[in-house]
């Protein structure tokens, strides 16, 4: 308020002296003989306007009165209906060409349909392979869809969908670009918490200091005035924080850490609140004496903050004795909220006799669940033969899976798994053993050209661009030459796949080698079909991303893959086409 009061009184000064030099340059004009009667004519005029003018100065009064009393509202609401008003502009990260795909993708297709699909697909664990495409059919800049879904309904998906991938760098990189963290105040709130949560605050502060637009959300007008005082540009936050509480904000909580933070008040505040990771983070940087205690319910973006920023050291006094607070600690390991090594450091400080350690396999039944499972860590780290080890380790993984917490014996046991020989594991474990151990990403396997099968010899590099039109069918007609005088080979489905992507392309395949690949296709489902035959390629992308679900597109039948590229070339979507026949095609080793 200091600041705007300020402000006011510099402005009616500059103003006052404008008045006094525009007053002094009228006094020494020359006057004009000529002008005298009709400037007279102008002063009586004035005069009589004026004496009108006066029977109505209560009311003017009254009005301006009013005026400066709505002001506060008339400006909150205008700012509300410009939002509103504000026509949802095209966004999103990918040009419709980068994929062969276009800005009226979504627009043939029905509201009621797509709020089906994308609630099935919320359901699943997608796979990279689906999560790739539904990025693509999601952040290519379109029209949103019209009939039966509003395009406020249409951004919450994206929203939902973004937020459940939480991939942060595709995140931001969507809010900044098209500086959209108003209109996804959700999506931005789990941004700048998830880096803050992780002791990151510059990361925080540099995304929404990206943000250009005015800020309505009073969550996120928060996170930015607090940035602006912790890049120590007091000046403007003070600005923007007069602002808001002039426009109605009101929040004492934060008004007394911020006030706290720019140096209003000595004063600390000891309130500790847990609504918000942001309220929570102001404790912790307005108190120089700090101290938190988690509960086995406190949120687990809290324990992670705590976890991050060394809060937790009091854990680190922990005696074995505590079995809830260890109990508290293997809950917020398996949250991802607490170091899992520091847990199986924690185990080995038990103590146990020879003759449980002997004896674990009937020892860890006779103690409390914790007990048994530092019992039977100890003595995987005592344990050198390997199947005996790989025993143990299932025996341990099981007792964490039985409390409902298994993924707090995961990193730990990846390691244990990595030291051992594939070819040396008994049959009776190698479920367990390939369930768990991390399999190399058939991605970063070579491709190997096998050039006796059609589907995977050196013509697939057409889907690279590397042949030209006249060079694939020159070549591709030789190659059939030759396999028809192969009365051994038969056509696969995946060679079928591969030329009628060609012929899709219109590549040219002579009419004698047609017979070749006449065999049974796949059906396509109907209701794909239908959204092909409306050129639907927004909600066709949708319903390819259920049908491949959480399997990985090298593992997929291929019926199904027959019917996924099928649906591509009807739709001549040809470059995300390619990128998933480079993917089912080749043989990789």
């Amino acid at each position: 308020m200091k600041i705007l009061r300020s402000l006011s009184k510099k402005i009616s000064q500059i103003l006052f002296g404008l008045f006094l030099i525009f007053n002094v340059y009228a006094e020494e004009q020359p006057v004009d003989i000529w002008n005298v009667d009709k400037e007279k004519e102008k002063e009586i005029s004035k005069s009589e306007t004026e004496n009108n003018n006066q029977e109505n100065d209560n009311q003017i009064s009254e009005s301006s009165i009013y005026k400066m009393q709505s002001i506060k509202e008339n400006t909150k609401i205008e700012l509300e209906e410009n939002l509103k008003a504000q026509q949802i502009k095209i966004i999103g990260l990918y040009d419709p060409e980068d994929y062969s795909l276009d800005m009226n993708m979504w627009l043939p297709s029905d509201g009621d349909q797509l709020k089906s699909i994308f609630n099935k697909i919320n359901k699943i664990n997608l796979s990279e392979d689906a999560i790739e495409i539904m990025n693509i059919a999601l952040l290519t800049n379109a029209y949103n869809p019209k009939k039966n879904i509003s395009d406020k309904e249409f951004l919450k998906y994206k929203t939902e969908w973004l937020i459940k991938n939480a991939n942060l760098n595709l995140i931001e990189d969507y809010l900044v670009k098209n500086q959209v963290f108003d209109l996804h105040p959700k999506l931005s709130r789990f941004l700048l918490d998830y880096y803050l949560a992780n002791a990151n605050l510059n990361k925080s502060c540099d995304i929404i200091l990206k943000n250009l637009e005015p800020i309505q959300d009073e969550y996120l007008s928060k996170f930015y005035i607090y940035c602006l005082v912790s890049k120590k540009k007091n000046d403007q936050a003070q600005i923007i924080y007069d602002l808001k509480k002039e426009l109605g904000f009101k929040d004492k909580y934060f008004e007394k850490k911020i006030e706290y933070l720019l140096g209003y008040t000595s004063k600390v505040d000891t309130n500790v609140s847990e609504k918000t990771i942001l309220d929570f983070h102001l404790a912790h940087k307005t108190n120089p004496n700090f101290v938190y205690e988690p509960k086995e319910k406190t949120d687990k973006i809290i324990w992670r903050y705590l976890s991050s920023s060394n809060l937790l050291t009091s854990f680190q006094e922990i005696d074995t004795s505590e079995l809830d607070k260890i109990s508290t600690i293997e809950k917020a390991v398996n949250n991802g909220n607490y170091p899992e090594k520091d847990l199986f450091e924690l185990y080995k400080r038990f103590q146990f006799n020879i003759s449980q350690l002997l004896n674990v396999e009937n020892s860890f039944k006779s103690v409390t669940n914790i007990e048994g499972r530092a019992l039977i860590y100890q003595k995987i780290l005592l344990t050198s033969d390997m199947v005996q080890k790989l025993k143990l380790l299932k025996l341990l993984k099981d007792s964490f899976k039985k409390d409902k917490i298994d993924k707090a014996f995961d990193l730990e046991l990846k390691k244990f798994l990595a030291e051992m020989d594939p070819l040396e594991i008994p049959d009776n474990l190698t479920s367990f053993y390939y369930t768990n151990i991390k399999l190399i990403n058939e991605d970063e396997k070579k491709v190997k050209f096998n050039n006796d099968i059609l589907h995977q010899s050196k013509l697939i590099n057409y889907f690279n661009g590397d042949y030209s039109q006249n060079k694939i069918e020159k070549d591709i007609n030789n190659y059939l030459k030759k396999i028809k005088k192969n009365k051994k080979y038969i056509l696969s489905k995946k060679d079928i796949i591969f030329l009628d992507s060609l012929k899709a392309d219109g590549i040219q395949i002579e009419k004698k080698y047609e017979d070749m690949h006449e065999i049974e296709k796949t059906e396509m489902p109907t209701d794909i079909q239908v959204m092909i035959n409306n050129n639907e390629k927004g909600a066709t992308l949708l319903r390819i991303v259920e049908v491949i679900g959480q399997d990985e597109l090298e593992r997929i039948d291929e019926d199904t893959i027959f019917f996924i590229i099928s649906a591509l070339n009807q739709l001549n979507i040809n470059i995300l086409r390619n990128k998933i026949l480079l993917k089912v095609l080749p043989l990789k080793v």
